[in-house]
Formats: structure tokens, C-alpha cells, sequence
């Protein structure tokens, strides 16, 4: 079956079985969530790199290398239209976030923010970069989604879609949906392709109330780089299919295109580099806590509908409490989470045969040999990373993006709070790693890399935050480090 029927499948799918939050009353007013902060920062580690949850799912934010230190600010405000509405149905806002690094051999400013946004009740339109988690999972103490994990720098785009989920009309309020649809571009000097474009959409079906004690979720995302130009598997004059007719095949997923750059490649797969995740959830209300089941199911290219791939994925459980007892030390949320993605379908890959349409290759594509990446940072989960990241013990896979994307990974997450005061976190990951089918790994080499980050409000100059954290990694995977981070924060609104 075509990938575009295969869509269409999963849509049926989801909208059979997904849940929903209600949306609220004609009478609400609607308001809107800002960040206005300032904030400095030093890194430090003991041989010069920082630990990998120092900076993996960081937005992009923080170097690879240090020491360093880093100044912080971020900018947001709506304002309601026209001014003397009470409801804001219509709001209009913009947001701005630099974040600045110096280190002894560089300098550098990063905009992981920077937007125009127009919003009407719970939809937004909006313009430029802004911080996106998709997927079903946990997107504080998790390891990341396997698709959009927020490792890398926010891709800029046009979006339009929902800010929460919102009700279906007629339902009642038990069926409510959460949905998008975006196009953007990569960035300019990528290390093999120019020009690249991106798309990317996603459709979360809830069915349930927000008070209900059962909640099921259900949904895709679904992301593609298409157009521009590259040396590999490309025509003559090195350009991928562009244009409006071929920009429907890569929405659809389709097989075929039209123009004079399609090359055999083209037609007997699709236009672009598709990627993403089929999720479902469960979401159990209790007197004392949230649980929050999930299982967000791969697919590249086309393995899943075989079901050759059915066992690679991120399997999730996150419990939080509702109740504070003021111990001196509490947990008050956990998450435990495994990541699959050995499988690919197996080691054999024969178009048009199901049976072995194997050698999936999360991440590369052998038209965009840069792969899921943003400046050379994975978008997807962080645990599939660059092979510059690794390139210093474990051999290079051609020039393909990652040489590392079969993975076996254990994480836990936990936060809480600790003499009433303070709030800590922690993140523990446990992988084992072998390389990719045709690069594979010798022995394949485990990795623990570990966080420990606590943070405490001090009355000082109208109230600062203090933080401070810990990181190691110990392994075969990356280099042994360990590391520091100190930082003061001041939050303030213009309101």
C-alpha cells in the first residue's frame, strides 16, 4: 500500500481510538502563558566537553565544548485585539529568546525564539522559531520524543494549528483534538544539501473529559525534508524535485513526482526524507496521581505497515503526585522509559517484499546524507547522534548523518523537592549501542550518562533563582566527563 493510503489508515486508526480534553466554555477568556527571564551561567568539565545531559534536548542552546559562560534572555508579550475585549479571542504577540556563549576559542549567539504569532481563541498562526514539543511523552524528565525531541535549535517556519486540545463540536466535550501544519526551511551551508526544505504536521485525538478519570490518546506526526539540491542520487544539475506539484507528493507521501529531476530514486521511493510516530497513550486519573502510559511506534520508510518494525519505539510510564505532605525530602513525579530502535526491519532490504524490507536506517537517507539534523544536531531523540559526536573511538558510516541509530536504551527521570525549598531533578540513561547494519559496532559498547540539578528561590533583589547541577558520562560511547553548571536567574513580567 502507498504511504499515502498508509496515512489515511493511521488517521482512521487515531480517530477511532484517540481521547480528548474538553474545551472550555463560550464564556472563558482567554489567556496566554509568557516566559520573560534573564539569566547568566558558567559551564565547566574535566576534559573540555560537556556532559550529555548538560546539553542534549536543550533546545540547542549550550555547546558541546567548554568551559564556558553563558548570558540568557527571552522576551514574550500578547497583547489583546482590539484593546478593550474582555475575553481576548484575538490576541497578537511576539517573542524573542538570545542566548549567548563564550568559551576561550568561540563566541556565539543563538536565537532559539524569535516569532510573530496570531491567535484566535486556542489556535495560533505564527511566524519564525518557538520552542515545540510533539509527540506523546513525558517532555520534562524524559529522554525525548523519538521524532521532535528538542535536542536541536527550533526550525523557523509558518505554523498554524492549536495551542491545547480542543473540543470536537457535538461531542460534548469527550472528543477534543490537538493538531498542526507547518512548512519551513533548514539552514543555510548544511555539509551535503543546500536549499532544503521542511514540512511537518501531527493529529492527537483525546476522547475523554479533562476531569474524566480514564483518558485514551491516539495520533501522528509526520516530518519531511524535500527540495533543494544534493550530489547524491540526484539529476544532473544536482537538484531534488521541487515545485508545487511535487511539494503535494511530499505532504501525501506518495510515490512518484513530476519534473525533469526526478530521478529513479524518486520514482520508485517518494519525494523526500519522511520521518516520524505513530503514538498512543493512557492516561489514568487517581485520588493521589497522574499515571500517563505511552508508546510512540517508528517509521521511516514504509517497515511499519509490514509490521516488520512493530517492536523499535519509545515505551513510557509517568506517575505524578497530586499531593504535597512538606517532607523534607519527596519525589513528587517519575518517569521510566525505554527506547528500541535495533530492529529496523531486520538486515535485508528487497523493494516490494515485505517480508525483508529491513535496513531502515533511522535518521540517514541517502538523498540527504545530513540527515534528521539542524546544524549538525539530531532533532529527533538524542540517543541517535551525529557521528561527529562518536567519530573519536567508533568508525565513520560513509557520510551518512549518524553511524549510530540501533539503540537499546533505559532512562529514569525523577524530580521533587528537598527541605521544602529546594527542587531537584534527575535524569539516569542506560544504553547499549550498535552502530548501524552495514557500519556495525564491535561488542556493542554501553554508555551511562547521568543529571543531577537542583535550583532554589533566594530573596534577593525581588527574587532570584539559583541553580546548579552535575553531570557524567561514563562509557564506551562518548568521552568519560564529568561536569558542572552554576546559574542565577531573575524572571520578571511586564504586566
Amino acid at each position: 500500500m502507498r504511504f499515502s493510503n498508509f496515512l489515511i489508515l493511521i488517521h482512521f486508526i487515531t480517530s477511532s481510538t484517540g481521547f480528548a480534553q474538553s474545551e472550555s466554555r463560550q464564556t472563558e477568556t482567554y489567556t496566554d502563558s509568557t516566559t520573560n527571564y534573564a539569566e547568566i551561567a558558567g559551564y565547566g568539565s574535566t576534559n573540555g566537553h560537556i556532559p550529555f545531559w548538560m546539553q542534549a534536548n536543550q533546545f540547542g542552546t549550550v555547546p558541546l565544548l567548554g568551559p564556558l559562560g553563558s548570558a540568557r534572555v527571552g522576551l514574550e508579550h500578547y497583547w489583546a485585539l482590539p484593546p478593550t475585549t474582555k475575553r481576548n479571542v484575538w490576541r497578537v504577540g511576539v517573542g524573542a529568546e538570545a542566548v549567548g556563549n563564550f568559551s576561550e576559542n568561540n563566541k556565539k549567539v543563538v536565537f532559539p525564539q524569535l516569532h510573530a504569532t496570531l491567535r484566535y481563541k486556542n489556535w495560533e498562526l505564527y511566524v519564525g522559531r518557538k520552542k515545540q514539543w510533539v509527540g506523546l511523552a513525558d517532555s520534562t524528565i524524559g529522554s525525548g520524543s523519538y521524532a521532535w525531541s528538542g535536542n536541536a535549535l527550533p526550525i523557523p517556519k509558518i505554523y498554524l494549528g492549536t495551542t491545547r486540545f480542543v473540543s470536537v463540536p457535538f461531542t460534548k466535550n469527550w472528543i477534543s483534538f490537538q493538531a498542526f501544519y507547518s512548512d519551513g526551511l533548514f539552514e543555510r551551508g548544511r555539509p551535503i544539501t543546500s536549499g532544503l526544505k521542511f514540512h511537518q504536521k501531527a493529529f492527537y485525538l483525546r476522547i475523554g473529559k479533562a476531569t474524566s478519570r480514564l483518558k485514551l490518546y491516539g495520533g501522528f506526526n509526520h516530518q519531511v525534508q524535500w527540495g533543494g539540491k544534493s550530489k547524491y542520487l540526484t539529476a544532473e544539475d544536482g537538484k531534488l524535485p521541487d515545485g508545487i506539484s511535487n511539494y503535494f507528493h511530499a505532504v501525501a507521501g506518495t510515490i512518484g513526482g513530476s519534473g525533469p529531476d526526478i530521478t529513479h530514486f524518486d520514482s520508485t521511493s517518494r519525494i523526500g526524507n519522511h520521518l516520524g510516530s505513530i503514538d498512543a497513550a493512557v492516561e489514568v486519573e487517581t485520588f493521589g496521581a497522574s499515571i500517563f502510559l505511552y508508546r510512540q511506534f517508528v517509521y521511516e520508510d514504509g517497515s511499519l505497515f509490514y509490521f516488520t518494525t512493530l517492536s523499535d519505539g519509545l515505551y513510557g510510564a509517568r506517575i505524578r503526585k497530586k499531593n504535597s505532605y512538606g517532607a523534607n525530602f519527596e519525589i513528587t513525579e517519575g518517569v521510566f522509559e525505554v527506547l528500541f530502535t535495533k530492529n529496523q526491519g531486520g538486515d535485508i532490504f528487497i523493494i516490494g517484499n515485505g517480508k525483508y524490507r529491513g535496513h531502515d536506517n533511522y535518521f540517514n537517507n541517502q538523498q540527504v546524507r545530513d540527515g534528521w539534523s539542524y546544524y549538525d544536531r539530531t532533532v529527533g531523540t538524542p540517543f541517535i547522534p551525529p557521528t561527529s559526536d562518536t567519530k573519536w573511538k567508533w568508525p565513520m558510516y560513509a557520510d551518512n548523518f549518524t553511524s549510530n541509530n540501533r539503540v537499546r536504551l533505559y532512562h529514569v527521570g525523577m524530580k521533587g523537592t528537598l527541605f521544602r525549598k529546594i527542587q531537584w531533578q534527575t535524569k539516569l540513561s542506560y544504553s547499549s549501542n550498535s552502530g548501524t547494519y552495514l557500519e556495525r559496532f564491535v561488542g556493542s559498547p554501553t554508555q551511562f550518562s547521568g543529571l543531577i540539578a537542583m535550583q532554589t528561590k533566594l530573596d534577593v533583589l525581588g527574587g532570584l533563582t539559583l541553580k546548579g547541577a552535575y553531570a557524567a558520562d561514563i562509557g564506551e560511547l562518548y568521552r568519560k566527563t564529568h561536569g558542572f553548571m552554576l546559574a542565577i536567574r531573575k524572571d520578571f513580567s511586564f504586566y
